[in-house]
């Protein structure tokens, strides 16, 4: 989770709202790949720090199936990114603070829970959730304050 906090703070710094996600193998400890949010320097509204991190972690195996990996993130997926997860076979979502608006695991649609889900990951909420949730708060209030 430090590491997807880092791509976070590396994704405010870029103007971008701090979400960062990291692909591990949890059979060896290797970092697959790591994504953090730009949907607005890329011009793209997927490019979702999930999204990057998934992307990447395929195209380093070489597959699109990321079976028996882990998916580290610093927020809620939203139903986009929950979809993705569900696709690409993940075994394991850990997040940190939850997205009551905009997250789609345990608030709003719960993508995992519909009949129509084939891939169900394990779910782990909570790590550093606390630290991630101010980082989001501290980039929001700065936005906010400037004319």
């Amino acid at each position: 989770m430090r590491i997807a906090l880092e791509a976070a703070q590396a994704a405010a710094a870029a103007g971008e709202t701090p979400v960062g996600a990291v692909v591990a193998d949890p059979a060896t400890g290797e970092v697959v790949a790591v994504g953090a949010n730009a949907p607005i320097g890329a011009c793209d509204p997927t490019a979702h720090a999930e999204i990057a991190a998934l992307r990447g972690a395929a195209r380093k195996i070489g597959n699109y199936r990321l079976t028996g990996l882990t998916l580290v993130v610093t927020l809620e997926p939203c139903a986009m990114c929950a979809g993705a997860i569900s696709h690409a076979r993940i075994g394991r979502l850990v997040f940190a603070a939850e997205d009551p608006k905009g997250g789609a695991v345990i608030h709003g649609p719960r993508v995992f829970d519909q009949p129509t889900c084939h891939w169900r990951p394990e779910v782990v909420r909570g790590p550093l959730a606390e630290e991630s949730a101010a980082l989001l708060r501290q980039f929001f209030r700065e936005r906010r304050a400037k004319p």
